[in-house]
């Protein structure tokens, strides 16, 4: 099982006072230094947190890039010229503060498919961030996604049955030929029902990483993220 680290929030923390410090880039290394297998960066359309520049840095280190995006021109353009190892498209709406649920896949056919054809022609491996519905992974094997990233929201948030539902969802992706990612809201208390389950083949966490990494270090906060993870495959 692999775990990409976001490094938004590090980008979050040198924004609020305009300093140069700190790095997102460093906090990427020291995250691979720790066992990340990559890293993931969302480039908003109000640049929030990462900027551009600091996705070209990104992609200059020894390991994949996930980078996450609204499903719109400039972002695409955006990524078909840095040619990151993998775009995810994700929902964004610029009032709220993260994001609140999955790319709706079913009603934005249409509009997602030539967008998601440019990416595979510029050789970028293309994931959708989505609720975990049959609906939804239909649609995304429909628009030709090798990968789906399931919504673990509601599952942080205790919502009932939300566990049994991504598995549920998990194994429906798997017999529909897609690669199962997951994430969001994903703690060192919550993480390991989400790992082990065994179609999952990846977890992207980032804010409560990078809140640990305030009281024990990012490197130490992140080995213990993924010895987690692994100790809880079957």
């Amino acid at each position: 099982m692999r775990l990409g680290v976001n490094v938004d929030h590090i980008a979050t923390l040198r924004n609020a006072r305009g300093e140069a410090y700190p790095d997102p880039v460093e906090g990427a290394k020291i995250a691979l230094q720790a066992g990340a297998d990559g890293i993931t960066a969302h480039l908003r359309e109000d640049r929030r947190h990462i900027r551009d520049q600091d996705l070209q840095r990104l992609r200059q280190l020894p390991a994949p890039l996930n980078f996450e995006m609204a499903a719109t021109d400039e972002m695409v353009e955006l990524a078909t010229t840095l040619r990151p190892h993998a775009c995810c498209l994700v929902p964004e709406r610029r009032e709220e503060l993260t994001t609140e649920g999955g790319l709706d896949v079913v009603r934005g056919l249409a509009k997602l498919q030539p967008k998601i054809d440019r990416l595979k022609e510029a050789g970028i491996r293309v994931s959708l961030f989505i609720d975990p519905t049959p609906q939804a992974l239909e649609a995304a094997q429909k628009l030709g996604a090798p990968v789906v990233e399931l919504h673990t929201g509601a599952y942080a948030g205790n919502h009932p049955g939300e566990l049994e539902r991504l598995a549920r969802a998990a194994a429906l992706g798997r017999d529909l030929g897609l690669e199962i990612h997951a994430g969001h809201g994903l703690t060192y208390e919550n993480v390991q029902p989400i790992a082990a389950i065994p179609e999952i083949a990846e977890l992207n966490i980032g804010h409560f990483l990078i809140s640990q990494a305030l009281f024990v270090g990012l490197g130490p906060a992140v080995k213990r993220m993924k010895d987690l993870m692994l100790s809880a495959r079957p």
